[in-house]
């Protein structure tokens, strides 16, 4: 979902880009990631590739682990070996919710869930072992490409007249374009570390208030009623709060982030043209 927004974007700003995807690159597969790496000779290894599905991973852990821990220590081994940079996606799962203010990127990390806690694995793999890495965490990611929120409720809502969502977990929906056009200016700074991206929320939402521009936005006649978390039960739990503090970011690049209403509106005007 993210690497199909995020070529063109490299691609518009006069990098070259090697585009890889499973059929390509198994990241499990060390020998994989030297023979492309030798044909290429990048410069920086942006790593997209994940298992993302949340509550499968809490029957999958093993898989979860193998592909979001295990693959990205195998590409940090391999940019230690050839001198690469690289740039690892993390997740706001990481954190357990349980903080009142927005996570700042030095907060103290503690994973609720097998998703967090196998891409936890992955940055920390990448702290162990090299030291030329942006660690992008970012949170409820949407784009035209893959299985996301916005499909989900544009999907419920075009055939029933009312959908309860949870109300009580708070973060920020990212567009694929608005983290592709950030992450495209991090990984040329050259200030390594651990990066908080995500649209602009001012304080964060509910999934309920997303759902509900959603649905005003596509102007379907659905009503929103917001619900507790607990009265829709999940294999995996999720962080009452996933909140990520900016002010890091910002101070980096200088600039603001996208307003999430923006972002969402110009996604499901796009989204309608094609």
């Amino acid at each position: 979902m993210l690497g199909t927004d995020l070529v063109p974007v490299l691609e518009g700003e006069g990098h070259e880009v090697t585009a890889t995807d499973i059929e390509e690159l198994d990241i499990t597969v060390p020998d994989q990631i030297k023979e492309i790496v030798r044909a290429t000779v990048p410069d920086i290894i942006i790593n997209c590739a994940a298992y993302t599905q949340v509550d499968k991973a809490e029957e999958e852990p093993d898989t979860a682990f193998l592909i979001n821990g295990k693959g990205t220590e195998n590409i940090a081994l391999v940019c230690r070996e050839f001198g690469i940079d690289l740039c690892y996606l993390s997740t706001d799962y990481v954190f357990d919710g349980e903080k009142e203010e927005p996570y700042m990127p030095t907060d103290i990390t503690n994973p609720i869930n097998m998703y967090g806690a196998s891409k936890l694995a992955g940055e920390n793999a990448i702290r162990q072992i090299w030291d030329r890495f942006y660690i992008i965490r970012t949170s409820w990611l949407y784009g035209k490409n893959g299985k996301n929120f916005v499909h989900t409720i544009l999907d419920l809502a075009k055939g029933q007249n009312e959908l309860k969502v949870v109300d009580d977990q708070i973060g920020s929906p990212t567009w694929t374009v608005s983290l592709a056009r950030v992450l495209s200016k991090i990984v040329t700074t050259g200030k390594f570390g651990i990066y908080h991206v995500t649209d602009e929320t001012d304080g964060g939402i509910s999934w309920f208030r997303f759902a509900q521009e959603i649905v005003k936005l596509a102007h379907l006649d659905c009503r929103i009623i917001p619900v507790k978390s607990s009265e829709f039960p999940r294999p995996a739990k999720r962080p009452l709060n996933s909140f990520l503090d900016l002010k890091y970011v910002k101070m980096i690049l200088n600039r603001e982030l996208p307003l999430w209403k923006d972002s969402i509106k110009i996604f499901l005007q796009n989204l309608v043209i094609e």
